[in-house]
């Protein structure tokens, strides 16, 4: 019997429901592959689905490493097959990054010597530079601290442009395929002890945002991703700060997060200020991000008696500060009080928050309410770049190049270490995508994915 007219718009129903579902499913995946900005999607710096190895050598597990010319801090990204990341190159000689909390590092004067800064676009599959495009060139007109890049900040990219970003220099914006679009120049502007720049990019519906932290004059940007034209700015009263803003989507409405001395302020997607909270530490690096609806945000300059962990919940309006003494109030779910680290960014995975200290310690507290699981646990070396995660594992990279690979869970449990070539210097935060781990040294870019033989 042929079907009715009713049986086939319910076919046909059923059918573009299942369409829908396999492009939701597909669209996914998409996502888990790719790697957009600082910290992956929302800058939470885990992929649960990834399938990288945990263990790893200079040879073992070594899909493809390629050496990056010049020195840069910023993190590899990922959009599909291509892989985008920034360096700076001299052409005289050039202090040696040093290993450590290494104080005295400031310079007074800017390398005199002719500088190159550089973009690179790569093939995932083998390392191979599909392009690369010369943005800068001439003297530096601001220092760095010797531990610091003149190529710190990590690109932003929507999957058809990217945005490269070198502070005191500008953002320049190039198609996937290498075209330039737009330039958006950066007046120089001198920061702390001249420590130099760091604060990354982040793009949204059509909008890139960028926080300026600096001695002279700061302020949080919006341009337009397609034309590069500016679309507002705002003044902040901030000093020197180097964390990149947090665009935070929650059920009420979408925000601009950003740390700073002065405190967490939060912005409307037009600048206008919606709340912010005093009480951070005199030096702000962390990037804020989201978790179970809420916003995490931490200060922890070492020097500093007040390294604040918040948990905020979204709605607030005007000072939302802590009272004397209090750990939480109608917006602050929970605070630790001197638990922030300094340079790494936390990181929340199964629930629980994770601390790495630059000294070489590592920390976990209920993400829920703040409760200690375990309290400083020693690893060895220091740390600057993040903590990240996948699989059941947290991962945490020394500046030796050496990764300490734990047990997620309520108890410190070290499985091993993966230490990578002798010459290798750890400071940038990796890239997760699929099942690779993408590690940028001092020196190279490595792909780490498990082997055939494995």
């Amino acid at each position: 019997m042929a079907p009715s007219n009713s049986h086939r718009h319910i076919t046909i129903l059923i059918l573009l429901l299942g369409g829908c579902t396999l492009f939701s499913a597909m669209a996914e995946v998409a996502a888990q592959n790719n790697w957009p900005q600082y910290r992956g999607p929302g800058a939470r710096g885990f992929a649960d689905d990834a399938q990288p190895p945990a263990t790893w050598s200079a040879t073992e597990n070594i899909e493809w490493r390629r050496d990056i010319p010049g020195r840069g801090w910023s993190s590899p990204i990922v959009w599909g097959d291509k892989v985008f990341i920034t360096s700076v190159s001299a052409e005289g000689a050039v202090e040696e990054a040093k290993k450590g909390l290494y104080f005295g590092g400031e310079r007074l004067k800017p390398s005199p010597h002719q500088h190159v800064w550089m973009v690179y676009c790569l093939n995932l599959g083998d390392g191979e530079i599909r392009w690369q495009r010369k943005v800068h060139e001439g003297a530096p007109q601001s220092t760095i601290h010797i531990k610091n890049s003149y190529a710190s900040e990590t690109a932003a990219t929507d999957g058809e442009r990217v945005y490269f970003c070198f502070g005191n220099v500008g953002i320049f914006c190039f198609d996937v395929d290498g075209n330039p679009l737009w330039t958006h120049r950066l007046e120089p502007r001198t920061t702390r002890f001249g420590w130099g720049t760091s604060a990354s990019p982040v793009v949204h519906e059509g909008i890139v945002y960028y926080v300026n932290d600096n001695e002279q004059e700061s302020y949080l940007l919006a341009l337009s991703a397609s034309t590069g034209e500016e679309l507002w700015r705002t003044a902040r009263d901030e000093p020197s700060n180097w964390s990149t803003p947090l665009i935070w989507k929650n059920q009420l409405r979408t925000e601009i997060v950003t740390a700073g001395t002065g405190g967490v302020k939060s912005y409307d997607l037009q600048g206008k200020l919606l709340w912010s909270l005093q009480g951070m530490s005199s030096i702000t690096i962390a990037t804020p991000y989201e978790y179970d609806g809420n916003v995490v945000v931490s200060s922890g300059y070492v020097m500093d008696p007040r390294r604040l962990i918040y948990v905020i919940r979204p709605g607030a309006s005007g000072d939302i500060s802590l009272a004397e003494g209090a750990a939480h109030n109608q917006f602050v779910v929970w605070s630790q009080p001197r638990a922030a680290p300094y340079n790494p960014s936390t990181l929340i995975y199964q629930d629980r928050l994770y601390v790495l200290y630059d000294r070489g310690m590592i920390s976990c507290f209920d993400a829920r309410t703040g409760e200690i699981r375990f309290d400083r646990e020693r690893l060895r070396g220091d740390f600057t770049s993040s903590p990240w995660a996948y699989g059941g594992k947290v991962f945490c990279l020394n500046e030796d190049g050496v990764t300490f690979v734990l047990a997620a869970g309520d108890e410190f449990k070290l499985l091993h270490e993966n230490k990578l070539a002798e010459d290798d210097m750890g400071m940038a935060t990796p890239a997760i995508v699929g099942d690779r781990l993408l590690i940028r040294t001092g020196r190279r870019l490595y792909s780490i994915k498990a082997s055939a033989a494995n």
